[in-house]
């Protein structure tokens, strides 16, 4: 499905819930259930999360948990008819500036080790491999590739993030 409607990313509601499950249904081999979202947004003082909207639908989620001064991004998913289309991309901006929003000094997060379109956009954000977790998926055992970026004030992340933005700006849509 080529993108015929602006992407907008905004903050996710309790109302996006529904749709950001079946997302994460879609998505991930052991989904978190519908509540661990709601527990996330009603709950949890260290969350905040966002959604990708093409028109009045959520195509897409993400997530962080602020963690002293480093933000973690706890999930990131696309709806299966949208990716490879500059969502996830899109999320992943918008997740960087919400975190530099919250004083962060950089973005972690755990990717499987075979899920290499996913590092190679992080990648793309300035995200670098910085560790490894064996064993970390409970669902198959697969190792996790720890990525962080560098401080997101610097000028190499500043310049990622622009580059990321302009490159989304074009392939999603163009809205904000």
């Amino acid at each position: 499905m080529a993108v015929t409607v602006p992407i907008a990313v905004e903050t996710m509601r309790l109302a996006d819930i529904a749709a950001v499950h079946e997302i994460e249904r879609l998505s991930f081999t052991t989904p978190w259930p519908a509540y661990a979202f709601e527990q996330e947004l009603t709950a949890n003082r260290l969350a905040r999360y966002v959604v990708a909207r093409a028109g009045s639908s959520v195509v897409g989620f993400g997530g962080v948990w602020l963690m002293v001064d480093e933000a973690h991004v706890t999930t990131i998913g696309v709806h299966p008819d949208w990716r490879r289309q500059g969502v996830g991309r899109r999320l992943l901006v918008a997740l960087i500036d919400l975190s530099e929003e919250l004083r962060a000094s950089r973005v972690t997060l755990e990717v499987r080790a075979s899920n290499l379109g996913a590092q190679a956009l992080y990648a793309e954000l300035g995200f670098e491999v910085a560790g490894r977790r064996t064993h970390y998926y409970t669902d198959d055992g697969e190792d996790a590739l720890v990525m962080t970026t560098p401080a997101l004030r610097s000028p190499a992340m500043r310049h990622h993030v622009a580059l990321a933005r302009e490159r989304a700006s074009h392939i999603a849509g163009g809205a904000e």
